[in-house]
């Protein structure tokens, strides 16, 4: 007879089995193709792994130019090689650094890109750090917070000219549901008095969607448009800051192979705002599994976007 542990486990991982076969589309094998992309330039924030490296395979079967920007460049080069293999060639992967920790990085890749590339199509600011202790960026700023918003906003902000001289073009901001959780205490951007690293990284995911709310408004007429989405809660190595107990991370592990989305499930509804014909011309929204959903009305707070935009503007530089 089986031990009643051994039994647990296998009950478990049918129980999981089963869930997964439920929720997770039945297997039934990769989306269906977008329209094309080709002649099509588009950034990818962290695209050597997770999410990002799923996005940018996906607009590589597409046959989109697409610039990898990563922190670490022989995990893009090999992320990049990885794809062209599984593509069988489609597409264009170039692999560029950029480090949001440093608005210096942020200002030379942006340099590179505006003096090699004609055109950008997409920008999809896709990168991010979850829950890590705390820590700072080079230029002193909150690692969640300097990271997940003011590294991408000082980007989109210096690549804003090529895109709408690109028009149209679309900017993709992905954030998370955690949004809900976080408030925007500008006595305290910095986490200085306090921090929690759960908070604070719901405070940077509510800042992406204001930050998108107010670039919207002032996108009106340029033929750009910006959109925000969450993901969903999907298995990357976004949570490696988390300590899980050692005898917890078996069934960690189960639980999330049978809930969690994949990367390439997960990374849709990017790839949906990017390229789909359905949401040409539409701006400001937010998105979960390819469909628009509300948001609190903390999220779309017109006094706080802009007073957050400004303050932003000082933090990196801009003014």
């Amino acid at each position: 007879m089986l031990s009643a542990g051994l039994s647990l486990a296998v009950g478990l991982a049918a129980a999981a089995w089963l869930c997964r076969w439920l929720m997770s589309g039945r297997e039934a094998g990769p989306p269906e193709p977008g329209p094309s992309m080709r002649g099509r330039t588009v950034i990818v924030t962290g695209a050597n792994c997770g999410l990002g490296r799923a996005t940018a395979a996906g607009l590589a079967r597409l046959q989109a130019r697409v610039i990898m920007a990563c922190r670490d460049e022989k995990a893009g080069a090999q992320a990049a090689r990885e794809i062209q293999e599984e593509s069988g060639g489609a597409g264009e992967l170039l692999v560029r650094h950029l480090d949001l920790s440093s608005l210096r990085s942020v200002r030379s890749f942006c340099r590179r890109v505006i003096q090699e590339e004609p055109r950008l199509d997409v920008l999809i600011n896709n990168a991010g750090i979850f829950q890590c202790p705390y820590m700072k960026t080079v230029e002193g700023f909150e690692m969640q917070f300097g990271v997940n918003h003011l590294g991408h906003f000082l980007m989109t902000n210096l690549l804003l000219d090529l895109l709408k001289r690109s028009a149209p073009s679309r900017i993709v901001v992905v954030s998370s549901k955690l949004y809900k959780y976080g408030e925007i205490n500008f006595d305290d951007l910095n986490s200085e008095k306090n921090y929690n690293k759960s908070f604070s990284y719901s405070r940077s995911k509510l800042a992406n969607i204001l930050f998108t709310h107010e670039l919207a408004k002032q996108l009106e007429g340029t033929g750009v448009t910006a959109n925000v989405l969450h993901p969903g809660i999907v298995r990357t190595n976004l949570g490696r800051h988390i300590n899980i107990p050692l005898l917890g991370q078996p069934i960690f592990k189960m639980v999330s192979w049978a809930f969690f989305k994949t990367p390439e499930q997960g990374a849709q509804t990017t790839l949906y705002l990017a390229t789909s014909p359905e949401v040409e011309g539409v701006s400001g929204k937010y998105f979960g599994d390819c469909k628009q959903e509300d948001l609190l009305p903390k999220a779309t707070d017109d006094a706080v976007a802009k007073k957050l935009w400004d303050v932003s503007e000082r933090m990196v530089g801009l003014i």
